[in-house]
């Protein structure tokens, strides 16, 4: 009877714990799990999971629930209330979470524990319609992006040996979107039980995520030699930041007594100019190369948000031929997904070679993709767009990470990871606010999407492959 019971119990166990299993030896795989990247992989799919549970809610009752007039008074209602406040928040928290460097493993717990609470408070909200989910809302996005902020720094603390900085992000992001893969349906299972039931599920997977979070290795807290990082790179902050170090005993004697202070004074200047181009950028400016990297991102990014929010409204009003308003928008969000996922392949695959050239490639074809979509407006035209946008947009985000780890000097390195987010994220905002005011018209709305990142490949195509024939003024890391 016991020998019976025990396989019975075998049985039951096997459907949670063989999946699990086999999730931890991928995530822990290559020293993953001895650096502590396995957990910190695990944490980031908890953490998607628990975003798209919200996500599935809000957009439903939203989105999905009101005719489209309606709906894009709700949604404009939901930006004024949330991303606008929000866009003024971004910036203040990265540089408050600067302050808190040894409490990395509190904060992302306390993120965690925040959206918990609020998913309850969501989940009264969306049943009665009442005003109390749009700060709700706020509040979720600012936690969220407080999680984004902190985990950008703990993944150079937890490169296993051997991994470059854009392989572990690479994983981390993969982990993300097949947990979010997963949890799409499931939360849209829930919904169709009752409104609050998906943010029933995010409560608990956050409960779940502010215990994973104190799971990191205790490293990660220590913020020993750390500084923050000036996004810049003129002349005027790079000659400051070598002046700020320079090492006068180190400077060549004068070669002569009747040497005019004149003459000194120009070989000083000469030696620091040498000095300036040895070292590259400065201790806290972060160069030239990832400055422009920066801009190409944000507006690949505020593409992202333009495309998203323009296309489910016109994706809703004209849907794809054939198909259904839900079904359109599931096409193109797959679409974008799937290019996403290999984006995030092909950059741990290409270890970040010559990331400059990488950046200018895929936002040189999204470009030709986006005005080739605006021309030819149609139902392919628009999924190819979705798919081509989403590779763009993980590759590129791959090849700056690379270039924050090759020319940014470590002490500065966490800090450049934080501010960089937070610029990528008021992009995404920027562009989903002009994507809601456009009028619902595909050959236009197209048009303004190719021409944003055009503006950032043309605007710093020029500087990266500059600085793809100079070559990394740090060594690289393989």
């Amino acid at each position: 009877m016991r020998r019976a019971a025990r396989v019975v119990g075998r049985a039951l166990r096997t459907p949670v714990t063989g999946p699990a299993r086999g999730i931890r030896k991928v995530t822990h795989a290559q020293g993953a799990g001895e650096s502590g990247l396995g957990r910190l992989i695990e944490l980031h799919g908890v953490n998607g999971a628990g975003d798209v549970m919200i996500t599935v809610a809000l957009a439903s009752t939203v989105f999905f629930s009101v005719p489209t007039d309606e709906a894009r008074g709700r949604v404009a209602l939901y930006l004024a209330v949330t991303m606008l406040p929000f866009t003024l928040l971004a910036p203040v928290v990265g540089p408050l979470l600067d302050r808190l460097p040894h409490g990395r493993r509190a904060a992302m717990a306390g993120s965690m524990l925040a959206r918990a609470v609020l998913a309850l408070v969501l989940s009264g909200a969306v049943a009665t319609g009442s005003l109390e989910m749009y700060p709700a809302a706020l509040g979720v996005l600012v936690a969220s992006k407080a999680y984004g902020v902190v985990r950008s720094a703990l993944v150079p603390r937890l490169l296993p040996q051997g991994f470059s900085l854009v392989k572990a992000n690479s994983r981390v992001t993969l982990g993300g979107l097949l947990a979010t893969g997963v949890a799409a349906p499931v939360g849209a299972g829930l919904q169709m039980i009752g409104p609050g039931w998906p943010l029933y599920g995010a409560c608990l997977l956050f409960l779940g995520g502010a215990f994973l979070s104190f799971r990191l290795p205790p490293k990660v807290d220590s913020a020993r030699g750390e500084r923050r990082a000036l996004l810049a790179a003129d002349e005027q902050h790079l000659a400051a930041a070598v002046d700020a170090r320079w090492d006068p005993v180190a400077e060549p004697a004068a070669t002569g007594a009747d040497r005019s202070d004149g003459t000194r004074n120009r070989g000083r200047e000469k030696d620091r100019d040498k000095e300036r181009r040895r070292k590259g950028p400065g201790l806290r400016t972060v160069g030239p190369a990832v400055t422009h990297a920066l801009a190409a991102n944000a507006c690949v990014r505020c593409q992202s948000g333009f495309l998203i929010f323009f296309l489910a409204f016109l994706l809703r009003e004209h849907p794809l031929t054939g198909q259904s308003a839900a079904v359109s928008l599931a096409v193109v969000g797959v679409a974008a997904g799937a290019g996403n996922a290999l984006g995030t392949a092909v950059g741990a695959w290409l270890r970040a070679r010559a990331p400059e050239v990488i950046i200018v490639t895929v936002v040189g074809t999204l470009v030709a993709v986006a005005v080739s979509a605006a021309v030819f407006f149609g139902a392919a035209v628009v999924a190819v767009l979705g798919a081509v946008a989403g590779f763009t947009q993980a590759l590129a985000k791959l090849s700056l990470d690379a270039l924050i780890q090759r020319d940014v000097p470590e002490l500065v390195r966490t800090s450049a990871f934080a501010r960089s987010e937070t610029l990528l994220q008021m992009a995404w905002v920027v562009g989903g606010a002009i994507g809601i005011a456009l009028p619902l018209r595909g050959p236009l709305g197209l048009s303004v999407g190719a021409l944003i990142v055009a503006l950032g490949w043309l605007t710093t195509v020029r500087a990266l492959m500059a600085s793809a024939r100079r070559g990394a003024s740090h060594p690289r890391v393989a």
